[in-house]
């Protein structure tokens, strides 16, 4: 315990103040007991993951490339029209295993020509589309 004597008053009071440091270690120690016995909690979720490294396919799928130029669309580097783009998506559309559409804008081509083109296969039902030599848009 401690004592403080000097008092301004000068009256002689004692004054007694409890020492906590006693108290505060026990503490720190049950504290750590009750972390140390605390079960650990594992969360485990459980997925159906796939097999590892599936097998590549066994044929390689049928790519037409569209490209849109300035002056109209190109199929497989060949000059098309409209109404024969939208028979060839037909046609492809209609196949059990739907060939791969890849679409190679020009830079200078109008974006309505290729939203043309891109709904023209929606409509037909072509799935596989994708755009291909897009870096030259990043700069």
């Amino acid at each position: 315990m401690a004592m403080n004597i000097g008092n301004a008053s000068g009256e002689g009071e004692v004054m007694v103040e409890m020492n906590t440091t006693p108290l505060i270690d026990v503490m720190l120690v049950l504290l750590t007991l009750l972390i140390i016995t605390l079960p650990i909690q594992t969360h485990a979720v459980k997925l159906d993951m796939p097999p590892p490294n599936p097998p590549p396919p066994k044929t390689l799928p049928i790519v037409h490339t569209i490209g849109v130029e300035l002056d109209g669309p190109l199929v497989d580097g060949a000059p098309v029209s409209f109404e024969q783009l939208d028979a060839y998506f037909y046609e492809w559309a209609q196949q059990p295993d739907q060939p791969e559409i890849h679409i190679d804008p020009n830079r200078f081509a109008k974006y309505d020509m290729v939203a043309k083109i891109l709904a023209n296969a929606q409509r037909r039902g072509v799935s596989k589309i994708g755009f291909v030599n897009i870096a030259q848009y990043g700069q």
